[in-house]
């Protein structure tokens, strides 16, 4: 017989003697098994395999600062984090996700803020569902969020969410990146996340269709899997009516910096 345990598959009992003696004379003396499989099911729970049961429905948590980076060029420095963290089961979990970025004049910009409850739909990728605020120095804009998170084919790290606003605007945001494993602790990160908008929003600098893209090649060191200094470069573009935003706000519509960071989990 086999049973998949902790450390793959492997079988639990050589025969119906080991089992017999596993389980002890006061177990099975008043039975006699007609084969090894009612041996097995006879025997004490606590001797098969000579392991515990598994406990499926633990709590557990885990919180991820996968950019906390300042960005450098020739027209100033902008600091940028984007992090998130779950606390549920296997299954189910509470999921916060937040990222926002200081421009080069010291305003707080792009901040996105999510609290989502998080359902396990297959053995690679979970259903999203939840509020997204638009809280930082420009108006406060909220919105209802449904999605998909998971690990496709490949290894690469995929997001998909739809927004619908407050104010009858729709958006959607898709998110890839992928770990480059040039050894064992330094590790290569092509990343890139693409943004959406129904209608343009003067307010907060986005135009209709495809408003921005945030882009980046990071290549880390982890001292430890839970510490890794990083650089790189990142491109940050805006596109259709949003490029009018920008040069208003003193940005560059296509803008290309030198990043210098530290990645983080526990």
């Amino acid at each position: 017989m086999i049973r998949r345990t902790g450390h793959g598959l492997r079988p639990v009992v050589a025969g119906s003697a080991a089992l017999l003696a596993a389980a002890g004379s006061s177990a099975l003396a008043q039975q006699t098994p007609a084969n090894l499989q009612d041996a097995v099911r006879l025997a004490p729970l606590e001797y098969v395999g000579g392991m515990q049961p598994v406990m499926d429905n633990s709590i557990f948590a885990h919180v991820l600062l996968d950019q906390f980076e300042d960005r450098a060029a020739g027209n100033g420095q902008q600091f940028r984090y984007d992090g998130q963290g779950w606390i549920g089961t296997d299954t189910d979990k509470l999921w916060v996700k937040s990222e926002g970025t200081v421009g080069t004049h010291g305003q707080f910009i792009d901040g996105d803020h999510e609290l989502l409850y998080d359902r396990a739909i297959s053995t690679y990728f979970d259903l999203q569902g939840g509020v997204r605020m638009d809280l930082d120095s420009g108006p406060t804009r909220t919105w209802a969020a449904l999605g998909v998170q998971g690990l496709s084919l490949y290894f690469f790290d995929l997001e998909a969410t739809g927004y619908v606003s407050d104010r009858g605007r729709t958006a959607a945001r898709l998110y890839a990146s992928y770990d480059l494993l040039i050894t064992n602790r330094l590790v290569l990160q092509p990343q890139a996340e693409m943004n959406l908008y129904s209608k343009v929003d003067p307010g907060r600098g986005v135009g209709s269709g495809l408003s921005d893209i945030d882009a980046g090649l990071r290549l880390r060191y982890e001292f430890t899997r839970k510490l890794a200094p990083y650089v790189g470069v990142t491109y940050t573009g805006y596109f259709g009516q949003a490029q009018r935003f920008a040069r208003a706000d003193g940005e560059r519509v296509q803008d290309i910096r030198f990043t210098f960071g530290l990645r983080s989990w526990f």
